[in-house]
């Protein structure tokens, strides 16, 4: 859809990983099809993670962040149509610098509101859909099996349904430490399409 705003957020320390390569493919296929991005690389951005005690409430609206970084980045994910997230899988969570990302900008009265601590959240955001890209070594099999596909619970039941993202896709690119430079090619062109999806009226 011409004219959307999409915010993309990668998190890995590695300049030049293919998680960097994901993004900007993404951003790259949005722009082609006139969309509005704004790209985020958190770790460049140098975005802390830790989240001050006075940031642990759930049911009141979050003060006011000291931080200039964190203020900006939750007056800008409010106007995002739609969210991308690219970032490896490590010990079946995202990088710590995202996770803390999640904690201190997704914040009460920000992108959820909540009545009680037992209520249900009702979901700020405006975005509705959601794109999750992850880079794995762990075979599918077993990380389904004997993990239980922890990310996939994560962003697709835990977070992005909590803030009002009613559409999530996740797509998971593996193992990527055998994978030959014609198999990133393949999954770059799978990113594209995925993001191609994300405009879909």
């Amino acid at each position: 859809m011409a004219g959307t705003e999409i915010g993309i957020y990668l998190a890995h320390p590695r300049p030049g990983s293919f998680n960097h390569a994901l993004a900007e493919a993404v951003a790259a296929e949005l722009r082609a099809r006139d969309c509005r991005v704004r790209s985020y690389d958190l770790y460049a951005e140098g975005f802390d993670p830790l989240l001050p005690a006075d940031g642990t409430g759930t049911v009141d609206a979050a003060p006011d962040a000291d931080d200039p970084l964190v203020r900006r980045h939750r007056q800008e994910v409010a106007r995002h149509d739609a969210l991308v997230f690219v970032h490896p899988n490590w010990w079946g969570m995202p990088p710590a610098v995202l996770t803390g990302w999640v904690q201190r900008v997704l914040a009460p009265g920000v992108a959820y509101k909540l009545g009680t601590a037992d209520g249900e959240p009702a979901g700020l955001l405006k975005a509705r859909r959601a794109l999750v890209l992850n880079t794995s070594d762990t075979p599918a099999v077993r990380e389904e099996r004997e993990f239980g596909d922890p990310l996939e619970r994560i962003w697709a039941a835990c977070v992005l349904p909590y803030v009002g993202v009613t559409e999530v896709r996740r797509q998971v690119f593996r193992t990527m430490t055998d994978s030959s430079a014609e198999q990133r090619k393949t999954w770059l062109y799978e990113a594209r399409q995925a993001a191609a999806e994300l405009t879909a009226a």
